[in-house]
């Protein structure tokens, strides 16, 4: 909508100065790793601690409507009577990165609502997760023993994004060799941040504790000597947004130039969509 853009750059967001305020979560992996379930766990943690807190759902698009499917909000509905807890469910709407293009708006919104903390829980696509580090000052990436070994996790790039490895219904076959196995491939990175592995089982609360205290320590590792990271992060979330807009107004624009006979050419095939794109 008009002005949006402009009504957004003039609130008063902390986030554009400091790490933290509100601290950003993002909760990524395939799909069935429990995310929703881990997402409710944080919730409960950050309202323990008397915070106001989010839940920014990407949920996959209806294929018939676009709209969101509403998952999360079905998963977190027993928070619904808590006035100190938002949750929003937002259509991916195909976007790739695993985050719909107004994710870092509507986290903008929230921040300068005052929440304390804010969960973004994105779809959960695989390869074309790594939007949410652009959005999130931890990234958290829930596995399971299904997901597979340590190398796939690197052939999906969640190995780079991830700021916390958790490997969640661990009392299944397989999920001790995961862990050791994303423990050594994350020795091997050269980062000055290395990404703790945690074993949990959500469900139960198994490992929970330990995983809130290391966002802890992320965080203060983003306001002391990560500092210059996070800004990386966020001068590269303000530039893929740039991008985004540009590719929105395009779309726009080539929707208003289509015409019933252009449509009706590109239709029919007596006008190629290239040559059509080319004409402008």
């Amino acid at each position: 909508m008009p002005g949006v853009g402009e009504a957004l750059a003039k609130l008063p967001v902390r986030r554009r100065e400091r790490p933290g305020s509100p601290h950003v979560i993002g909760l990524t992996g395939p799909p069935g790793a429990g995310k929703s379930t881990f997402a409710d766990r944080l919730v409960m943690d950050a309202r323990a601690r008397g915070e106001r807190v989010a839940v920014v759902a990407i949920d996959p698009s209806s294929p018939f409507t676009g709209g969101s499917i509403l998952g999360d909000r079905v998963r977190l509905e027993q928070h619904a009577s808590d006035d100190g807890v938002y949750v929003r469910s937002l259509s991916s709407r195909g976007h790739l990165g695993g985050l719909c293009g107004a994710a870092s708006d509507v986290v903008d919104l929230l921040d300068a609502c005052g929440y304390d903390r804010v969960i973004v829980e994105t779809v959960g696509v695989g390869q074309s997760e790594i939007g949410v580090i652009e959005v999130a000052d931890t990234t958290i990436v829930v596995l399971t023993p299904e997901s597979g070994d340590a190398v796939q996790t690197m052939k999906a790039g969640l190995l780079e994004i991830a700021d916390i490895f958790v490997v969640n219904k661990a009392d299944r076959p397989g999920a001790d060799a995961l862990v050791r196995e994303l423990e050594v491939a994350v020795s091997l990175d050269h980062t000055h941040w290395m990404a703790p592995v945690h074993s949990t089982s959500a469900t139960n609360g198994t490992g929970v504790a330990e995983v809130v205290a290391s966002t802890r320590l992320h965080l203060a590792w983003c306001v002391g000597e990560g500092r210059a990271a996070w800004e990386r992060r966020r001068g590269d979330a303000r530039v893929r947004r740039y991008l985004d807009l540009l590719a929105e107004n395009a779309r726009a624009e080539g929707l208003a130039h289509l015409g019933t006979e252009l449509e009706a050419r590109i239709r029919s095939g007596a006008t190629s969509p290239h040559t059509a794109a080319r004409r402008g």
